[in-house]
């Protein structure tokens, strides 16, 4: 009974923070794509806090990130060397009898990899559900039982890439030392996801960076005591967004900072 408050309570949240991220939103470049048949597990408990839902993309805390409740691990094609990560699914149960009766859709964000385990056969059904070149997503327990019965364990699903909501300007969490900085990109809209970045100091020209793992993207070079902006080309469109002035000279690691704007949804 506590466990299934606790969901509720999430799914309430989530609902009444998507549509206030709808709310701010507008018309951007990035649409919906077509349906593409998948499978999908889920892991965690049905509270969706116990397990931050970290992992191979660097995230943290999905709920004070903005990430919620629901999201979901990605098998290799899927999550794709960390490219995917960031990125907004829309997911429905289909032609399974564990089918949650009524429900339409959930749409999640990959946070995670789900590694394969080339001991198993899925074929079998003995697991490695998420071995390539399999389509699969590992969702939070709250996103899977919104579309799905706790009894399936495993069923069928539609899938299709879809803006993601955010609510505000990107985030940027810094990290590193005085000779490189290392940035968890965060709260990214409209596609979600990025495929390249770069940064630009007071007294510097562009300085491209490389992805670190994940979300995290890296310059080795020395930008303390400096203002930063930041480029971030997307890939999943052929958007490109500038964040100018993101922190000023006086910015330190371990601090997220927010620009005050975002790729449209």
């Amino acid at each position: 009974m506590v466990a299934m408050a606790s969901f509720f309570r999430c799914v309430t949240a989530a609902a009444v923070l998507l549509v206030l991220m709808v709310a701010t939103s507008e018309a951007g470049n990035f649409k919906a794509g077509d349906w593409i048949a998948a499978h999908a597990t889920f892991y965690g408990d049905s509270t969706g806090l116990d397990d931050d839902m970290g992992g191979a993309c660097g995230y943290k805390n999905m709920q004070a990130i903005g990430f919620g409740c629901n999201t979901a691990a990605l098998s290799t094609p899927l999550f794709d060397n960390g490219k995917a990560c960031g990125g907004c699914f829309e997911i429905r149960c289909t032609g399974s009898k564990y089918c949650l009766p009524g429900a339409s859709s959930v749409t999640v964000t990959g946070t995670n990899l789900c590694p394969p385990n080339y001991e198993k056969n899925p074929d079998k059904y003995e697991g490695g559900w998420c071995n390539p070149p399999r389509l699969h997503f590992d969702m939070s327990m709250p996103s899977w039982l919104s579309i799905g019965q706790y009894e399936g364990g495993i069923v069928p699903v539609m899938y299709r890439r879809v803006p993601c909501q955010r609510s505000g300007g990107v985030k940027f969490k810094f990290s590193g030392n005085e000779y490189w900085l290392l940035v968890y990109l965060l709260n990214v809209g409209g596609p979600g996801d990025a495929d390249g970045m770069w940064v630009k100091g007071d007294n510097t020209d562009w300085i491209a960076m490389s992805r670190n793992f994940g979300a995290a993207w890296q310059a080795f070079s020395k930008l303390g005591g400096m203002g930063l902006s930041f480029k971030i080309r997307a890939r999943s469109s052929d958007d490109t967004i500038i964040c100018n002035g993101v922190v000023d000279a006086r910015w330190i690691f371990g601090v997220t900072y927010q620009a005050p704007n975002n790729f449209d949804s």
